[in-house]
Order: C-alpha cells, then structure tokens, then sequence
C-alpha cells in the first residue's frame, strides 16, 4: 500500500510540474505581441508529423518577394548590402536587328515622355538597371529650332539605347541667337558642358534628323573612332565618299583629346566633317564602321536651316589643318552658356558662342 502511494505521489508531482510549464510558456507567448506560430507540413519524405516553426510576425507580414512568395528565407537588404551588379555583356542579348522608321506623323514631347518615364531619369539619364554598363555615354546633339526632329529621335533613340545598355546621357547643345549655325563648335561646347555632370568616356555625336534603322548599330565607342551613319536613305544607303565621317560618330574622351576636339571656325554649313576625319588622319588613327546593313539610317527631311547656307570658304580650310589643327579646337575654345534646362528625356543647354551674324 505504501509502495502504491508513493507512485501515486510521484506522478502527481511530474504532473504538477509539467502543468505549472505549459502554464508559463503560454503565458509569455501571449504576453509577447510579436510573436505567432506558423504550422508548417515537413517535406516530402520526412515524418508525417506537423512542425511548429517559430517566427515573429514582422517577417510573416512582410510584402511578397519577386517570387510572389513570403518566404521564411528571404531577406530585405539595404543598398549598402545588395550584391555588386555584374559587367553588362559586351554584345547586348536584347538586339532586335532592322527597324521600321517612319516620321509620317505627328508626336508630342508629353506622348514621349509618358513612354519612358519610368525607364528615365531626370535630364535625359539612363542607365540599365541589372548590369553595370560597359561604358559611359554622352550623347551630344548641336541643335537650333528643330524641335520636331527631336520628338521623333527621342522617341526611336530612347528603346534603342535601353537595349543597347549603356550608362547614357542625352545633350541637346541649342545654339544662342540668331547668327550663322556652327555644328562643331557646339560639339565641342557639349562635351566640356557633359563632363562638367559625369565623368564620361565615350561621346556619340548626332545630328537631330538621324535615327538609326538597326539596332545593332551600338551607340558606344571602339578602338578606333567609328562612323555610324553609313548608309542614310539620302544616299541611297550608299556612302558618298570614303573619307565621309559626317551624321553620327562616336569617339572616346582619349580619342578627342587626341585631335584637340573639333574645329571651331567652319561657320555655317559643310567642311567641318572633313577636318575631323583629317584630324583622326594626321593623329596616326583610322576610322571603323558598321557594315551598310547594320549602319543604315532615316534622314527627316526638311529645308536648309536659316543661317545655315553652305559656306564657300570653309572647303578651302581643308588644306591647313594638319597646321591649324593644334591652334583651332578645344584648347581654343570660347562660349557662353546662357541657360540650362532640365527635361524628362534630355538635358537642353543654351550656349552664345559668338556667332557672326549671316
């Protein structure tokens, strides 16, 4: 009998006791505003049993991940935290090939921009957002009252460059006043005015009534400097000459600096892409070129510009530039910038460079 007791007694205290635990654990669990269980199946293969996962409900209530999951293995993690972006590929892999260009409607700058707004950043900015691009592009347009050439290159240029993938800028370098037009001398003004915002390697130059029909023709920079615009419909998609460099081309910083930039004194229009192909020359470099399939272009056509008429002198100038070459370009170059203007799809600055009148 006594045996029997003192059994009974024990298991009355393991009882107590383990009564007296369920009651704290509880207790605390309720009292902590933090916490819940979530009831989770073991996987295939494992018992059959049900695990009690413990989690705060700070991760349970957290938004969904890409994966449309709340997984318990996720993580946000803070800039300073993510994972380095690898290099872009040296050859995008979201090249389409030929294009359909056509310029037989009207657009508007607000139609533009509510395409790529979400893709752009403000003053004509993009860079891709999973890869570190290959190099950092200006993109330099000279530009006097063709507003609506712009529409239309903006529109085309914009998905180009996104699938192209580079670190780009866009510098629309508009001429102040009314005196003779002079291409050069604003590309040389954009550059310095580019590299005053971001330290750039690369400079495409673009005149505004250019889109490019293959995207496959890379607005980057090589070994050499490059000649894009090869076959325009203006041409019929022939190029006119051998030593031609006009329309788009593209040049490293090294490269331009190399040829002291571009001539500043070819007023008006003609000659002035002659010299920079003989300033490349005299330089000891030579030019490349996408093929006439890859490097065909639409021209927007349209009347010569006022004060922009063919210049008789400047074929003459042709003949010094290996002399003048080293005294007329950037290390001689004048300007004033009068404003600068910050829109969605590109960075707008307004330069005096002291332009005769015509």
């Amino acid at each position: 009998m006594a045996a029997t007791l003192k059994r009974l007694f024990s298991s009355l205290t393991l009882f107590g006791v383990f009564t007296v635990t369920c009651v704290i654990i509880f207790s605390f669990l309720n009292q902590s505003p933090t916490s819940t269980f979530i009831r989770k199946n073991f996987r295939a293969g494992e018992s059959s049993k049900l695990a009690w996962i413990f989690k705060t409900r700070e991760e349970t209530q957290r938004p969904p991940g890409i994966n449309g999951t709340n997984s318990s293995r996720e993580s946000i993690l803070s800039p300073e935290e993510q994972p380095p972006l690898i290099p872009c590929p040296v050859h995008p892999p979201r090249l389409v090939g030929p294009l359909l260009v056509e310029f037989n409607f009207k657009r508007t700058f607000d139609e533009v921009r509510q395409l790529y707004n979400s893709s752009i950043q403000h003053g004509g900015r993009y860079k891709p957002p999973d890869c570190v691009a290959q190099q950092k592009v200006a993109i330099i347009i000279p530009f006097r009252h063709r507003h609506e050439h712009l529409k239309h290159w903006l529109f085309y240029l914009y998905p180009i460059l996104i699938r192209q993938q580079p670190d780009v800028g866009v510098y629309v370098i508009n001429q102040y006043g009314e005196g003779t037009f002079n291409r050069a001398k604003l590309m040389n003004a954009g550059v310095f005015e580019a590299l005053k915002e971001y330290d750039y390697d690369c400079f495409v130059f673009s005149d505004v009534d250019l889109v490019p029909m293959d995207d496959r023709n890379l607005y980057r920079c090589f070994d050499k400097p490059r000649h894009l615009a090869v076959a325009m419909d203006k041409f019929q998609f022939q190029l006119p000459y051998k030593t031609f460099f006009g329309g788009v081309s593209s040049l490293s910083k090294e490269q331009f600096w190399k040829i002291n930039g571009f001539p500043n004194t070819y007023w008006g229009w003609g000659g002035e892409d002659d010299d920079i192909y003989r300033r490349i020359y005299y330089r000891g470099m030579s030019i490349s070129r996408p093929d006439s399939v890859i490097g065909k272009y639409r021209m927007i056509r349209h009347n010569r510009d006022l004060h922009n008429e063919p210049n008789p002198k400047n074929p003459d100038k042709l003949d010094s530039t290996k002399w003048a070459m080293d005294k007329d370009g950037i290390n001689t170059l004048n300007y004033t910038v009068k404003n600068i203007e910050k829109d969605l799809l590109y960075t707008l600055i307004t330069v005096d460079i002291d332009a005769p009148t015509s």
